[in-house]
Formats: C-alpha cells, structure tokens, sequence
C-alpha cells in the first residue's frame, strides 16, 4: 500500500520562522497583553528574575490559532486567562493528588515517551481501551473529570513538550510547541463512540479554547466503516485549521506513518518496531532518559533543562478525589 502524503508544517508561523508581517503581529500582540497587564516581558518580571510570565512558543500559540490577528488573539487569551482564573489552573495542577494523576491516564491520549521525526511528542489514543473502565469513568464527578482533563492538558505544556524542546530534535532551536496524534479506532462500536461523545467533546472543546495549536498532526487508524459518521458529530468540536490537520489511514497505517516517525519510535501495532502499547507506561528513547533518569508519577515541570514539582500558591488547598 502507498503510503498517504501527510506533509505537516513544524516550522511556518513559529519562532525563528515568522515572516515580516508575522513579526510585526506578534509586536503588536504582546504589546496588547502588556496594556491589558495579561503578559510581563522578562526584564520586568516580578523579583527580577528573567523569566517572562509567558514564553514566546504559548502566545504565538494563541496568535497562530486566529491567523495572526493581533485582536482576536487578545480576546482568545484574555478569556483563556479567565478561565484558568475561574478553575484556578495553576493550584489545581500543583496540588493534584499523584495517584489519580497516573490513573486518569487510562482515559486520554497518552505519550509514548518517543517523538517524531520532527522532535514532536507521539500521542495514542486507542479508544477500545476505554471500554472496560467506562462504567468507572462516568461514576467520576462531572467537575472532577474536567479538571483531570486539565490537569493532562497541563502535564503537556509544561513537562512534555519543554522536555522534548530540550531534547535533540530536528528542528532545533524552533521550540516543540505541539504533538502528533494517532487515533485508533480498532475494535470500536458505534454505540460505544455514541456513550462516549460527550466525553470526547469536552476534552476536544477544552483544549480548542485554552490549549490552541497543540495538535499538529492526527492520524485515525483503524477506522470502521461508520467513521464518516463519528467525524460529521465531533468535527465541529475543532476549528477549520484542527480539521485540517486530520488524516484518516484506515488499517494499514504503517506505510504513511513511517514517513512521520522512525520505525524505531513508532509502536509495532501502527507498522513500527517499538514494543509499546495503549496500556504501557512511556518508553523514554535514550535522550529522554538522559535528562529525567525515569518517567516521573504526577504533576511535574520541565524548566531550563531541570524536572521539577509546580510550587502550588499559598492559598492552595490539597485538590483530591
């Protein structure tokens, strides 16, 4: 079987790749932040440290996802800032409870612990493995589901994309600022997609919002006759761009996602040589073990070549069960 072209863009629209009238956008957008008090650039962080209060890849993030229009952009983060607000994001991640940490795992796209050819991190989702925890999935609180959603959405954008900007990649020293999806659909009802709607919407609407442009490339494998379907009820969950970015490889995907991720790096039921599946810790590749010695449990950050536990403000509670 040929393999599908599938030619994502790493490089257009981020950092060390913007054109001229990109730059002058992304000018014009921190200035904005600034006068709205949403952004603090690093010579005047807070205590004199040379930190921004957030890095360059996370606003063009929001800049890439309304096309570099420096407005909507605004509108985007200052809501996306409200947001966090309200669901106090950042004390929620930090007081996170460890042991349901890893077990909510079971439910989301989970890394491999390998990148592509890129340096993006490789994400599986292999619905099917859904199937035996349902019944315990939605025996869980609706507020407490949403805030293991966000809790996973932030172990991505703090610990596993700097890592893997930290690692060697081949775009370097472009930031790894989004990650590669493979969507597997094996063995899957449509009953069960039916059941799971809601839960998939919400993770899809989350992240839609608050965590733009983290979706680089997804390809769906595997996928029954009926996906057509599945696709008409969850497209409109993703904005025109999103939608683009998905690729349907149907049940021998292993010709076209080989020319995404080496054979070493790709799981053996995709086409791959990697002894990884849905229900395995990440299999860290040399360099990631290098820099963390094992896969960590829990809420950590990657920051400035170092692991570390987020520091949880002084007002925050433990967030538990």
């Amino acid at each position: 079987m040929s393999p599908v072209h599938v030619a994502p863009d790493v490089l257009s629209g981020h950092l060390g790749h913007l054109s001229p009238d990109q730059q002058a956008a992304f000018a014009v957008f921190k200035r904005s932040l600034e006068d709205a008090r949403l952004y603090t650039p690093p010579s005047l962080a807070e205590g004199g440290n040379s930190h921004a209060s957030h890095d360059e890849p996370t606003l063009l993030r929001f800049l890439r996802a309304r096309r570099f229009d420096p407005p909507k952009a605004l509108k985007q983060f200052q809501d996306a800032q409200a947001w966090r607000a309200q669901h106090a994001v950042d004390a929620l991640y930090a007081a996170f409870d460890p042991t349901e940490f890893e077990d909510a795992r079971r439910f989301y796209p989970r890394w491999t612990g390998r990148r592509d050819k890129n340096g993006l991190p490789v994400y599986v989702y292999r619905l099917a493995s859904l199937a035996p925890y349902k019944t315990e999935l939605f025996a869980i609180p609706p507020e407490r589901r949403y805030q293991r959603i966000v809790a996973l959405y932030e172990t991505m954008t703090r610990f596993i994309l700097p890592l893997c900007t930290h690692l060697p990649h081949a775009t370097a020293p472009t930031p790894v600022s989004s990650v590669t999806t493979i969507i597997d659909l094996q063995d899957v009802t449509l009953s069960a997609i039916w059941s799971l709607r809601g839960h998939l919407q919400e993770a899809s609407t989350l992240a839609t919002a608050n965590y733009p442009e983290t979706l680089n490339t997804i390809a769906v494998v595997n996928s029954p006759s009926f996906f057509p379907t599945i696709w008409n009820w969850v497209k409109g969950c993703f904005d025109e761009g999103t939608q683009r970015k998905v690729h349907v490889l149907g049940k021998d995907p292993g010709p076209t996602l080989r020319t995404l991720i080496h054979a070493k790096d790709l799981p053996r039921v995709y086409g791959g040589e990697l002894d990884w599946n849905f229900e395995h810790e990440p299999a860290l590749d040399e360099h990631a073990i290098k820099a963390l010695g094992e896969m960590p449990k829990g809420p950590v950050i990657f920051e400035d070549g170092e692991l570390r536990k987020p520091t949880p403000p002084a007002s925050a509670e433990k967030t538990g069960p």
